[in-house]
């Protein structure tokens, strides 16, 4: 077997297992998705919102989190102003005077994690919520997250994040399919006890859990992944709850957005070096979680370099054809030379094609991205499978250079 074939197979295979395996997870607990647990008591639950420079959305945010419905007697506020060198500050103390029960914590510029650690500090709830300042809660998801801790030893539970700007261009579209599709995929592994990321536009964790791990990492670029996996290590449960909505606004410019996934990248790799004394060790964030986040690294790293090393064989496989042909004035197409009989490959890849595209419909017709199929979500739905997809692994070339580097900028 040459290196192509074998390399063809392997890549293969491990699509179809990954494929196979969110396939039958969904058949398995097809009714149980939306499922939530309905809480044995009022928690306490201290929501703190960090902001750095959001005088665009902070205003929506706090109104959306004062709107909560939640009993007011268990619910505290603080927002967390980070040094912003806009109107941030101006706007959160106007605020105030409409909601009086908001309280304020002004600092110096010291990152996300640290603003997350100085509001804990100050925090009187049982459960502490983290909702970036550019989301917006539905006024029942932190209803619906409560519940999950009348088990004593969950950690974190997170929601189910939506693209509020997703009609604001393609680029923003494309991405709300994809936050679609990563929103199931996540409560999918919540039935094999694995989600590995508690995201920032709305999250609940115990506050004496979070204390236990020492709080937030301020060296990671992605406090979100570390304090999840923290808490795994540390033997707490995680889960999602796919019907706590959060809707966040996403890059609409491919610089931003680029900026953004490098980073997320990078806290990725910081996050597997930080915790890899855990791989092959008891207990799923070692056995499963740690080698599943790593493999689909490096599995993404490799398909795209295959690719490149198919296309540019081709192309310079094609060119001497071409060159030698003009030579000797041969002509350049030879019909006897062509093979339209598809091979058992082609026939394969064709298969995990179009049953992609019919599970991903599936999923965005059951999460009601859209009341119905339209031909212009069909076809976005291609271009986020044979584009988005192809060209996201371009992503971890930057963020392993960013870590090699030691570049832990923002």
């Amino acid at each position: 077997m040459d290196f192509t074939t074998f390399t063809y197979l392997s890549l293969m295979f491990l699509s179809l297992y990954m494929f196979v395996f969110f396939v039958m997870l969904t058949i398995l607990n097809k009714n149980k998705l939306f499922e939530y647990v309905t809480p044995k008591k009022d928690y306490f639950v201290t929501i703190l919102v960090p902001a750095y420079n959001e005088e665009d959305s902070i205003r929506e945010t706090i109104k959306h989190v004062m709107e909560l419905d939640y009993p007011k007697d268990k619910l505290e506020v603080i927002a967390i102003n980070d040094g912003s060198k806009d109107r941030t500050l101006l706007i959160l103390e106007k605020l105030k005077k409409i909601y009086p029960s908001l309280k304020i914590l002004d600092k110096p510029n010291s990152g996300k994690a640290d603003s997350l650690n100085q509001g804990i500090k100050m925090a009187n709830g049982e459960l502490i919520a983290v909702v970036d300042s550019d989301s917006f809660p539905s006024k029942s998801s932190l209803k619906k997250l409560t519940g999950f801790f009348d088990d004593k030893f969950m950690g974190a539970v997170t929601s189910f994040v939506t693209v509020r700007n997703k009609d604001e261009n393609f680029f923003a579209k494309i991405q709300s399919i994809e936050y679609m599709i990563l929103g199931w995929a996540r409560k999918l592994l919540d039935f094999v006890d694995s989600v590995y990321v508690t995201n920032g536009p709305l999250s609940l964790y115990r506050k004496k859990y979070v204390v236990e791990v020492k709080c937030f990492d301020t060296k990671t670029v992605t406090e979100d992944i570390d304090i999840t996996w923290n808490l795994l290590a540390h033997g707490y449960k995680t889960a999602m709850c796919l019907d706590a909505r959060v809707s966040t606004v996403v890059p609409s410019k491919f610089k931003v957005w680029f900026r953004q996934r490098t980073r997320w990248g990078l806290g990725g790799l910081q996050a597997i070096v930080k915790y890899k004394t855990m791989f092959f060790k008891k207990g799923m964030f070692g056995i499963f979680i740690l080698p599943f986040v790593s493999l689909s690294i490096i599995v993404s790293i490799l398909a795209f370099l295959f690719s490149v090393y198919l296309i540019s064989k081709a192309v310079i496989t094609r060119t001497k054809v071409v060159t030698n042909s003009l030579e000797v004035n041969a002509s350049l197409i030879h019909f006897e030379n062509i093979n339209l009989s598809p091979s058992v490959l082609l026939f394969y890849l064709a298969i995990l094609f179009f049953c992609s595209i019919i599970y991903y419909n599936y999923i965005l017709y059951k999460a009601k991205y859209e009341e119905k199929l339209s031909i212009a979500r069909f076809f976005n739905m291609l271009f986020y499978i044979l584009i988005y997809l192809s060209i996201y692994p371009t992503v971890w070339f930057s963020s392993i250079w960013r870590f090699v580097v030691g570049d832990n900028r923002w």
